[in-house]
């Protein structure tokens, strides 16, 4: 939840930039182009933009798409910014607060009446949704992802966000808060999985001070060049981002080699984020079980319901040392109930019909926000939100990576993961398994899935198929042929060589007709209904038709069963966003 901050003056309330068009009859929204920003730890010496160098440039590579992205979307030439220097007195009576009030009911329609679209970026470091309007791709900051990513989120899989806040000091009022000259490292990371079918997400917290292996991460320098910055191995995950000059994309190339969940953006957060975006929607509603007085972060506050906001929600949301046992992860706990909160109060009816409270939150999110370059303009921001905004929040389901003290300290200051949990949760998130009830559509889908494990099954030695390496290591395929002939009388297997195309999943599909064969082949590899693909079957080298093996991304050996859990191991802390918690 830490932050560096946007310098920039903020005496204009942009509910105030509303006007009449006397020849339309309707509001406008009108603001003055944003000056630059400041930005999380990029190449050195970019201050964060990426290989552009200059202010001017970076400047011109943010704005530029953006317009030619609004002048292709509406069939036409990018407008210039709006602006009026002798106002009509209508005009200015609106600005002065005299204007009428939308009618109930109206507020959605004159916020979609504007040139941008509406769009949620559903988020976990600072705040839940952001609003982002085609006159505020400006203020956006974006930062190379160095390849480490998938090179775009698609309609039609699921989605993966890499939420970052970090404790980089800098920003006004925040060099209170401890070490004001450090880097900063990734101190609060969220991996949000969004279904593919959207109707559930995951917001999985990894702790901070979790012990794990940094790679070599190749990352683009000021002149446009690229440097490798080494690795380090049973280090801090926090390390992953600012040290060694490292940035955002090494924390996403950090939580693909411990997950093994492809990144396809990152999101960066600051202090300023928790202050602004808690003022900007009237505050957030938090509970508390106990009274809590934190001489470390300056929270004071009784037990019971509060509202808070700026100072107050920043000092609630960095609180550990007074809450459950006094550690981070009693903090991700508190965080997580703070972002529910917050989700469910920009998701209410109340703030998506004020304009104020939606104008607010659009300079309040693109200011304290650093993306990657996939996504630096509000077109591609629109079209993300319109993604992730389309879950319930009560099918949001928040967990914690599940964790054990460091056994190889005296003094106990970092974790490791607890297995096997830690590797099942894993598993259900890359297989798109919801850690919560969904629609009955989903349901539906999971019930067809295990009837296909059902049945019959066929010898071991009746089993025809081909193996085929789809992504998994080099000579995987062999190693399997190898394994299902000698150890499992699996004779009529042959090796096929590679796939067309990689997988990060590994099927199996069969004919018609080879159903029980599919199932005994299942069986015998630990296959889930999901991996089990109906389709056509293919001739092998004796000219019999079989089924194709494709050893997707994820599988790790023969033998090795490939089953995802269907439920959370119990050890695992989760909630879900639309119940109220009170801190302990």
């Amino acid at each position: 939840m830490d932050a560096q901050g946007r310098g920039r003056a903020d005496d204009v309330d942009p509910a105030d930039q509303w006007v009449l068009n006397p020849n339309t009859g309707e509001y406008e929204l009108r603001l003055a182009p944003s000056p630059a920003q400041s930005s999380v730890p990029g190449p050195r010496g970019s201050g964060g933009r990426g290989p552009a160098g200059a202010d001017g440039a970076a400047r011109a590579r943010r704005t530029e798409p953006a317009r030619r992205a609004g002048a292709a979307a509406s069939g036409g030439e990018a407008p210039s910014p709006r602006r009026r220097t002798n106002p009509p007195a209508d005009a200015d009576a609106g600005r002065r607060g005299r204007r009428p009030a939308p009618k109930k009911g109206k507020g959605k329609k004159v916020l979609m009446w504007t040139a941008g679209s509406l769009a949620f970026v559903v988020l976990g470091t600072g705040a839940a949704a952001y609003v982002y309007y085609e006159h505020l791709n400006d203020n956006i900051t974006s930062v190379s992802d160095d390849g480490a990513g998938t090179g775009g989120f698609s309609k039609d899989r699921a989605i993966n966000i890499l939420l970052i806040g970090t404790d980089k000091r800098t920003g006004e009022g925040n060099g209170g808060y401890g070490d004001k000259n450090s880097a900063g490292h990734a101190d609060t990371t969220l991996v949000l999985h969004v279904s593919k079918d959207r109707t559930n997400a995951t917001a999985l917290s990894i702790p901070r001070d979790l012990i794990t292996d940094i790679p070599d991460c190749p990352t683009t320098q000021e002149d446009g060049s690229e440097e490798v910055i080494a690795g380090k191995q049973g280090t801090r995950f926090n390390n992953s981002l600012g040290q060694e000059n490292r940035t955002p994309s090494c924390t996403m190339r950090t939580i693909t080699e411990l997950t093994g969940l492809k990144m396809d953006h990152f999101m960066v957060a600051d202090f300023n984020a928790v202050k602004t975006l808690s003022s900007a929607v009237g505050g957030v509603k938090v509970c508390l079980a106990k009274d809590i007085k934190d001489p470390d972060s300056k929270l004071d506050l009784p037990k019971g319901e509060h509202l808070i906001e700026g100072e107050e929600a920043l000092a609630f949301v960095r609180t550990r040392h007074s809450v459950g046992f006094g550690g981070d992860l009693s903090r991700i706990e508190l965080q997580q109930q703070f972002l529910s909160s917050m989700m469910r109060s920009l998701k209410s009816d109340e703030t998506l019909t004020n304009p104020s409270k939606m104008i607010k939150l659009a300079e309040a999110g693109t200011k304290a926000l650093t993306v990657d370059s996939q996504i630096s303009t509000i077109k591609k921001l629109a079209d993300l939100g319109a993604e992730l905004g389309k879950f319930d929040t009560k099918n949001l389901t928040f967990a914690t990576v599940p964790v054990v003290d460091n056994p190889a300290e005296k003094v106990k200051a970092t974790v490791v993961l607890k297995e096997p949990q830690a590797q099942q949760l894993f598993a259900m998130v890359r297989d798109d398994v919801s850690l919560t009830a969904v629609k009955q559509e989903k349901k539906k889908e999971k019930a067809a899935e295990a009837a296909r494990l059902k049945g019959t099954k066929a010898p071991a030695s009746e089993v025809r198929v081909r193996i085929l390496n789809g992504g998994a290591v080099a000579g995987s395929a062999q190693e399997t042929l190898s394994w299902l002939q000698v150890q499992e009388g699996v004779t009529k297997s042959e090796n096929a060589g590679n796939a067309e195309q990689p997988l990060d999943r590994t099927t199996l599909e069969y004919g018609p007709d080879e159903a029980d064969q599919a199932r005994r082949l299942a069986e015998i590899m630990g296959l889930s209904g999901a991996a089990l693909k109906p389709g056509k079957s293919v001739t092998n080298s004796q000219g019999l038709p079989a089924m194709t093996l494709t050893l997707g991304k994820d599988f790790e050996g023969a033998g090795v069963p490939l089953t995802t859990p269907a439920k959370v191991p119990d050890e695992v802390q989760k909630a879900t966003a639309d119940k109220v918690e009170c801190a302990k």
